[in-house]
C-alpha cells in the first residue's frame, strides 16, 4: 500500500477505553472488533468515537475500560443497509494503539487531516444566532479504487469559503472527529435518539491540481 494514499486521511486521538470490545467482522481470517474512546474536548465536553481494531494488534479479549489509549490510523466509512436504504456507518479505523498514563494536558488529543474531493454541493445556512455553517461531504481516495465518504462541518469564515466549493474540487481539511446526538424519528409515534460522527473543520483550502 503506497505511502502517498495514506497521506491523505491521517487520524490521531487519544482518550479513554469506555466500552468492551463488540466483534464486528471478518476479513481473510483476521477479526475486527469495535470499542468506544472518549475524547475531551477543550470545552469540558467530550466525544465518544467509534474505533475499529484487529485482533492482531490488542488482546480484544481483555477488558480495557478505564485505560488510556492513543491511536492512529484513519477515518473510514461504508454503508450499511437499514430499513430500505443506505446508512453511512463511520469509524476510526486504527492502525497503531499505545497505553498511556493519562491524557496529556493540553496535548492534542484528537486531529485529523483530510486530502479529498467534493462530491455534494455544499450546504450553507445561519443558525437562528446569525452563525454560518457549511456541510461538506469529502471522497477522501483508498487504494483498489475505494472511497471513504466523510461529512465536514465548516463554521464563520470557513464556512463562507466553503459554500462556493464545487462538485469535484480537491480540498485539503484540519479539524477534529466529534460526535453529535440527535432524534431519528422512524414513525408518527416512534423516535430513536442516534449519534452522528463528522469533521468539524478549523482549517481548509482549495488545492490547485
Amino acid at each position: 500500500m503506497s505511502d502517498k494514499v495514506i497521506e491523505n486521511n491521517q487520524v490521531t486521538i487519544m482518550g479513554e477505553v469506555v466500552s468492551e470490545f463488540m466483534f464486528s467482522h471478518e476479513v481473510f481470517g483476521e477479526g475486527f472488533y469495535m470499542v468506544e474512546v472518549l475524547v475531551k474536548r477543550l470545552s469540558n465536553s467530550d466525544d465518544r468515537i467509534p474505533l475499529m481494531v484487529s485482533e492482531r494488534l490488542i488482546d480484544v479479549t481483555q477488558d480495557y475500560r478505564g485505560e488510556y489509549i492513543m491511536v492512529t490510523g484513519q477515518f473510514r466509512s461504508y454503508n450499511r443497509h437499514e430499513e430500505d436504504r443506505n446508512r453511512l456507518v463511520l469509524s476510526v479505523f486504527a492502525r497503531e494503539i499505545s497505553f498511556v498514563e493519562e491524557e496529556l494536558d493540553g496535548a492534542k488529543t484528537n486531529n485529523i487531516l483530510l486530502d479529498g474531493y467534493i462530491c455534494k454541493t455544499p450546504v450553507y445556512r445561519k443558525t437562528p444566532l446569525g452563525r454560518e455553517i457549511a456541510d461538506l461531504l469529502l471522497a477522501v481516495n483508498r487504494p483498489y479504487g475505494k472511497s471513504d465518504y466523510i461529512p465536514c462541518i465548516c463554521w464563520g469564515r470557513n464556512a463562507r469559503y466553503a459554500s462556493s466549493f464545487e462538485v469535484g474540487e480537491h480540498v485539503q481539511v484540519l479539524g477534529r472527529i466529534q460526535s453529535r446526538e440527535y432524534v431519528k424519528k422512524l414513525s408518527e409515534v416512534e423516535t430513536e435518539k442516534r449519534v452522528a460522527y463528522e469533521v468539524s473543520v478549523s482549517k481548509l483550502e482549495c488545492v490547485g491540481e
